[in-house]
C-alpha cells in the first residue's frame, strides 16, 4: 500500500514556486503525489513536476477531467468525441512525464452538466469506445486508468460503484478499471463498505475524502473501515486523500466549496497521513 496526496488542495495546475510542497509532504511520509492535469498542452511542464518528484524520493499518480462538450466522449458529435480521444491521449502523454503509474478521474462527460436523465446506451456505447482505445493508449505507458463514478449532483453519467464497474466490465480492456472514493460513495452508496468488496475485482485506486471535503477522520465517513476493507481484501495500491478548500476559486465553485473546513492545510496533510498509517499497520 502506498500513501499519496492529491495537489489539488493547492493548485489545479501545480507550478515550479509550489515544488517545496513536495519536500513537506515528504517529510510528513507520504509516499507520492496525485498530479492534477487538466491544461494538457505543455508536456514539458509536466517532465519537471515528475523530475522534482523523482528528486524527494515520491511516486506519482495523476488526475484528469473532461474541459467541455467539444472533448466529450459521450457526445453524439463524433468530432467532439474524437477531440475527446486527443485530450485523453495528450493527458496520458502528461501522466507519462510526470511519471504516473495511474490516471484517474471523472473523465466522461463536462462536470455540472445534467440531461435530466440517467446515462443512455448511445452515450454509454460511445464513452465505451472512446475508453477502449485510451485504454491501449495508455497501457503502453504502462499508466493504469481508472474512471471515477461521482455523486449525481455533480455528474450523471456514472454514479455508483456498481455504475462504474458495469462499464468497467462494457470496454472490456485490462488496462481500464475504476477506483472508490470514500466522499462519493458516502452520497451515492447505501453499503460504501459492503459495494467495495463486491467490486473489488475492478478498482484500481482509492480516494480518501472526508464527507465536507476536510480534514480526514473528523466527519462521519466510515474512513477506518475502508482502510480496514481494503487492507483485509488485499489491496496494494494506493490511498490518495483529496481535500478541498477555498484556496481555488475555480474548482471550489465546481465542488461547491465556499466556507473553510479546516484551520490550515497543515492539519489536513498531518493528521490525514497519520490516519491512514495507523489504521493500516493495526488493521
Amino acid at each position: 500500500m502506498k500513501i499519496g496526496f492529491n495537489l489539488l488542495l493547492w493548485s489545479t495546475h501545480f507550478v515550479e514556486d509550489e515544488f517545496p510542497i513536495l519536500e513537506t509532504l515528504k517529510a510528513v511520509g507520504y509516499d507520492g503525489v496525485e498530479v492534477p492535469i487538466f491544461d494538457t498542452s505543455d508536456v514539458g511542464h509536466f517532465e519537471k513536476i515528475g523530475q522534482a518528484c523523482k528528486d524527494q524520493g515520491l511516486k506519482t499518480t495523476a488526475v484528469t477531467v473532461i474541459p467541455d462538450h467539444e472533448h466529450s466522449p459521450i457526445s453524439a458529435d463524433a468530432s467532439a468525441r474524437q477531440g475527446a480521444l486527443g485530450h485523453l491521449q495528450r493527458g496520458r502523454d502528461c501522466a507519462e512525464a510526470a511519471g504516473a503509474e495511474t490516471l484517474c478521474g471523472p473523465y466522461y462527460q463536462p462536470l455540472g452538466e445534467f440531461t435530466g436523465d440517467g446515462a443512455t446506451e448511445e452515450e454509454l456505447a460511445f464513452g465505451a469506445e472512446v475508453h477502449r482505445e485510451v485504454a491501449g493508449y495508455a497501457e503502453k505507458a504502462g499508466v493504469v486508468l481508472a474512471i471515477e463514478s461521482l455523486n449525481r449532483f455533480e455528474a450523471y453519467f456514472l454514479n455508483t460503484i456498481e455504475d462504474a464497474a458495469a462499464y468497467v466490465r462494457r470496454v472490456d480492456h485490462s488496462n481500464f478499471g475504476t477506483m472508490f472514493d470514500t466522499f462519493h460513495a458516502n452520497i451515492e452508496e447505501k453499503d460504501p463498505i459492503g459495494t467495495m468488496q463486491a467490486n473489488f475485482d475492478v478498482i484500481r485506486h482509492i480516494h480518501i475524502s472526508e464527507n465536507d471535503r476536510g480534514t480526514p477522520g473528523k466527519g462521519h465517513v466510515p474512513i477506518v473501515e475502508t482502510i480496514q476493507a481494503a487492507k483485509g481484501l488485499g489491496y496494494d495500491q494506493w490511498l490518495t486523500i483529496e481535500a478541498f478548500g477555498r484556496a481555488l476559486p475555480d474548482l471550489a465553485a465546481a465542488t461547491r466549496v465556499w466556507r473553510d473546513f479546516f484551520p490550515n492545510q497543515q492539519e489536513v496533510y498531518e493528521e490525514g497521513y497519520r490516519l491512514i498509517r495507523e489504521t493500516w499497520d493495526q488493521a
